[in-house]
């Protein structure tokens, strides 16, 4: 996908905020140009999935791309289902699957898991904070599920597959929100145009806002600090504007404002 919104809009300058597996659908978040260099800016932002699970059945991707390696009976009411969903809301700790991109050693897991080594990932604190039984007619279970960033909805369903006892994978997933961003307001890639790509100021509208002068503008975009004000809070990255204009994001450092990312010349 990138590499046609760089042909279509004729940039090199493209990013994303997150990548979907190869079997998923839905919602991608794409940068372009200098909006780029916003992508930390949206590393927390919250994603919803819809997703179909399929009980029984373990594969060593975690979905139906990969191998299956157990199978076993399934035996699970609806009750003890809802149950186990309920102990997964909120915080925990989840280990990413072997086949994902997160680094083991400072490699891919997927490329080790692909030569056949023994990967176990490092845990990481995730967060779901709506997880929803959407419908259950055994062995599919589909799911309604708002996760934090990093959470990988494949290995939410491996370890729901686990609590019961049975085992599982994600058969489908289809993410339908990223951050501000709804799926039924997404452009196909065959619908691409300039006119499509959004100010890069929806990016920064949860930050703290800092509007600056003509002076401080100046001052901005060469790199150069400006003075907090007492309003300014401490701590955190704060989004400057020029009128409607996204000019640069600081942090405060005692009394000043030092540019963090500028995007205005």
């Amino acid at each position: 996908m990138v590499d046609v919104v760089r042909r279509t809009l004729a940039t090199r300058r493209v990013g994303h905020t997150g990548t979907l597996d190869p079997f998923a659908a839905g919602l991608l978040v794409l940068l372009i140009g200098r909006a780029t260099r916003l992508a930390p800016f949206a590393s927390a932002w919250t994603k919803s999935y819809d997703a179909c699970i399929r009980l029984g059945v373990v594969t060593d991707t975690d979905d139906p791309t990969g191998r299956v390696v157990e199978e076993r009976p399934v035996t699970v009411s609806r009750a003890t289902l809802e149950r186990v969903l309920e102990g997964f809301r909120g915080t925990s700790r989840q280990r990413p699957p072997a086949y994902s991109a997160v680094r083991v050693d400072g490699e891919r897991a997927y490329k080790r898991a692909r030569r056949g080594a023994v990967v176990e990932p490092a845990e990481r604190e995730v967060t779901i904070t709506a997880l929803e039984l959407v419908r259950f007619e055994s062995p599919d279970v589909d799911i309604r599920a708002t996760v934090s960033g990093g959470t990988y909805v494949r290995a939410l369903a491996r370890d729901i597959g686990a609590a019961l006892g049975c085992g599982a994978h994600l058969t489908a997933l289809r993410r339908t929100a990223v951050g501000p961003f709804r799926l039924e307001e997404a452009v196909s890639p065959d619908a691409l145009t300039r006119d499509a790509v959004r100010a890069p100021d929806v990016l920064v509208r949860h930050l703290e806002r800092r509007n600056v002068d003509a002076a401080e503008r100046e001052a901005v975009v060469h790199g150069r600090w400006i003075p907090a004000t007492s309003e300014t809070a401490e701590g955190g990255p704060v989004a400057m504007f020029a009128g409607e204009t996204l000019v640069a994001v600081a942090d405060r450092a005692g009394d000043v404002l030092k540019p963090r990312v500028v995007l205005a010349d």
